[in-house]
C-alpha cells in the first residue's frame, strides 16, 4: 500500500465509511483517502462498489455510519447541492444534458449558475459577456467551440461526453469525479477524452472510475482496486499491474 498522505493534502476522505441497502453490505469500514492534485482511477469488477462509493462521496446516497471528509470538513450530511457548492462535482455513466438548447447556451446556464446568477431572464443573459467568452473558451478546450450553436441531441455521442465534462469544469470544481467518462467511446475517442483531462491544471484533482485499463495504466498516476465492497489496493499503477492480489481479483492473467 501506499503511505498515507499527510492530512493537509488531502482533498478527500472516507473514515470507517459503513453502507448496506437493508441485509446487503456493501461497505463494511471504507477508508480511502485522495491527494490533491492526483489524477486517480478506480477499478475493479461489476458489483465491487464503484458508482457506490462515488454516490456516497458527491451526496447521492447517505452511509449508515462513518464520515466524508472534503478539504478537512466533514460533509457526510450535506446534500449533493452544497457539496457543489463547496467544489465536489460529479459526472454520470449515462450523459445528463440540456438536449434541446445548444452547448453555448448550456455552459453558459453552467457558469450563471456558479455566479449565482441563475435567475437572470434570456434577455439579461446576452449583456454577461465575460460569461459568454468563457463559456466559448471552456468549449474551444474541448474542442467543441464548432459546435457551439448545434443543437445538443445532434452531436455524436463523443462530443456529448466532452460537453458533460465541459459543464462540470464550468463549475470549478476542486474534484472532478467522472464515472466512466469513455463509456460508450471508441478507443480513439476515450483516449482524447483523456488527453483534454490530462491537461487541467493541477488544481483540479480528478477521481474516474473506468474499466478500460488502457486509459487507466495511461493516465492515472494513482490506481484503487475495489473488490467486494472493500479496498484491495492504492497504489501507482506500476505496482497494480504487478500485484498478485489484483491479477487474482480482477485484472486475470
Amino acid at each position: 500500500m501506499t503511505q498515507m498522505p499527510a492530512s493537509a493534502d488531502l482533498v478527500l476522505e472516507t473514515r470507517d465509511m459503513h453502507m448496506a441497502f437493508g441485509g446487503l453490505v456493501i461497505f463494511e469500514r471504507m477508508n480511502f483517502s485522495l491527494r490533491r492534485g492526483e489524477r486517480h482511477a478506480i477499478i475493479g469488477p461489476n458489483g465491487a462498489g464503484k458508482t457506490t462509493f462515488v454516490s456516497l462521496v458527491t451526496g447521492l446516497l447517505k452511509p449508515k455510519s462513518g464520515a466524508v471528509m472534503f478539504e478537512g470538513r466533514d460533509v457526510t450530511r450535506l446534500s449533493p447541492q452544497e457539496r457543489v457548492k463547496a467544489g465536489m462535482v460529479r459526472t454520470f455513466q449515462i450523459n445528463s444534458l440540456f438536449r434541446a438548447l445548444n452547448p453555448l447556451e448550456s455552459v453558459v446556464l453552467a457558469l450563471l449558475e456558479r455566479e449565482g446568477k441563475a435567475h437572470l431572464s434570456l434577455r439579461h443573459v446576452a449583456a454577461e459577456k465575460s460569461l459568454i467568452g468563457e463559456a466559448m473558451e471552456l468549449l474551444h478546450q474541448f474542442g467543441l467551440d464548432r459546435d457551439a450553436y448545434a443543437l445538443t441531441e445532434a452531436l455524436p455521442y463523443g462530443k456529448q461526453r466532452l460537453l458533460e465534462i465541459v459543464l462540470a469544469l464550468a463549475l470549478r470544481p476542486k474534484l472532478l469525479l467522472l464515472d466512466e467518462p469513455a463509456a460508450g467511446l471508441s478507443t480513439q475517442q476515450g483516449h482524447e477524452v483523456f488527453a483534454r483531462l490530462a491537461h487541467l491544471p493541477q488544481e483540479t484533482t480528478i477521481l474516474f472510475i473506468e474499466h478500460d485499463m488502457n486509459l487507466v495504466f495511461s493516465y492515472a498516476d494513482v490506481v484503487s482496486v475495489f473488490a467486494a465492497g472493500a479496498l484491495v489496493l492504492s497504489d501507482t499503477p506500476e505496482n497494480v499491474r504487478k500485484s498478485p492480489r489484483v491479477r487474482e481479483v480482477y485484472l486475470g492473467n
